[in-house]
């Protein structure tokens, strides 16, 4: 199995220069406190790396991979919806065979609640300074924000 990629945008969208706010969109991050899970490929790492002062980014666990499709995946076609129950662990064995989530019917990016306790300064990107940027505590943040 791959490393998958968790990334929540933090800030919003006021002052975004067009370049970023383009990579934003094409992530599928297009509000705040919204969150994709992807494996990177080196286009995306790229991507990544130009708006890492916009969002959080880290390695996602797979509990916490199942908590967030448990609680926030949101089925595209409606009517489908009443019939069946999200199987977070059918999904993630899904995507892990190469399925994508609109195959699986279901949005590919998943709707927060902003942290419960609050955020550390966001202001700084680097290690100790903030929350932006790379995220070694990604898991306990989105916890929070289930």
């Amino acid at each position: 199995m791959e490393k998958r990629t968790c990334i929540i945008r933090i800030r919003g969208r006021v002052g975004l220069k067009k370049d970023v706010k383009e990579t934003l969109d094409r992530l599928r991050i297009r509000r705040k406190y919204s969150c994709v899970v992807i494996i990177p490929n080196k286009d995306q790492e790229g991507m990544i790396k130009r708006i890492r002062s916009f969002v959080t980014y880290g390695e996602i666990k797979k509990d916490t991979f199942e908590k967030l499709i448990e609680k926030r995946a949101q089925v595209i076609d409606k009517n489908k919806s009443k019939k069946e129950q999200i199987d977070p662990k059918k999904i993630i064995e899904e995507l892990d065979r190469g399925k994508r989530y609109e195959d699986l019917n279901l949005k590919p990016f998943f709707r927060l609640h902003p942290p419960r306790g609050g955020i550390e300064s966001k202001k700084h990107v680097g290690e100790g300074k903030g929350i932006l940027g790379h995220n070694e505590k990604i898991n306990e943040l989105l916890e929070r924000m289930l």
